[in-house]
């Protein structure tokens, strides 16, 4: 068995686990929400495992959590070292060394995509989390406003544009489903709930 089938095996194997609910990833999660939990500090994850929490089945290799700015810096005085190590001085993302897994931290008021202000802000974790399984989500319309706020602003990231679609579908979602969002994001909630509809892509 040559290099690239051993790494292919592995990858493989790592997929599998994902979708078992029993990869590294997983395991990160858990242990990052039990300690923000821990230390009474309000947060809420987003990206790929919030797709997962929401009814869209996507791999994902990283944790994002967003967080106020003086979560983040509780966190960190309270947990550094302590399997948890900055990818940099001062960086926002910290890296699970357990694990072995990235945790990225959105701080609330930032802006999703290039950073240019449009309206939409990454939340208070307080205003918008819902439970899911024993964890704290960012609610499905956040998410989605999220998702489609960084879509608009970085035409390199088509994926946010699809994870849209996907959760669409997935949740049965109406074209209605965009009156509470943004206004800057609804156009563009209706163009892909359009794309939704059409049965010729709808996963069999």
């Amino acid at each position: 068995m040559t290099a690239w089938d051993h790494e292919h095996e592995a990858r493989f194997e790592q997929l599998g686990r994902f979708f078992m609910g029993t990869s590294d990833v997983h395991d990160a999660l858990a242990r990052i929400t039990k300690r923000f939990a821990e230390l009474e500090i309000p947060y809420a994850v987003c990206g790929g495992m919030a797709l997962n929490a929401h009814g869209y089945r996507r791999a994902t290799t990283d944790v994002d959590l967003v967080v106020t700015a003086d979560g983040l810096e509780q966190f960190k005085a309270q947990s550094l070292g302590l399997g948890w190590l900055e990818k940099f001085p001062g960086s926002r993302g910290v890296k699970d060394t357990g694990n072995r897994v990235k945790i990225d931290f959105l701080v609330s008021g930032g802006i999703p995509g290039d950073g240019k202000a449009r309206g939409v802000v990454f939340p208070d974790p307080v205003e918008v989390a819902v439970d899911i399984n024993g964890k704290k989500f960012v609610s499905l319309g956040k998410l989605i406003e999220m998702k489609l706020a960084s879509g608009l602003s970085s035409p390199d990231r088509p994926r946010d544009f699809d994870d849209v679609i996907q959760l669409i579908r997935a949740n049965q979602l109406g074209e209605h489903f965009a009156e509470p969002l943004h206004p800057y994001v609804q156009p563009k909630y209706r163009e892909l709930w359009g794309y939704a509809q059409n049965p010729s892509d709808l996963p069999e």
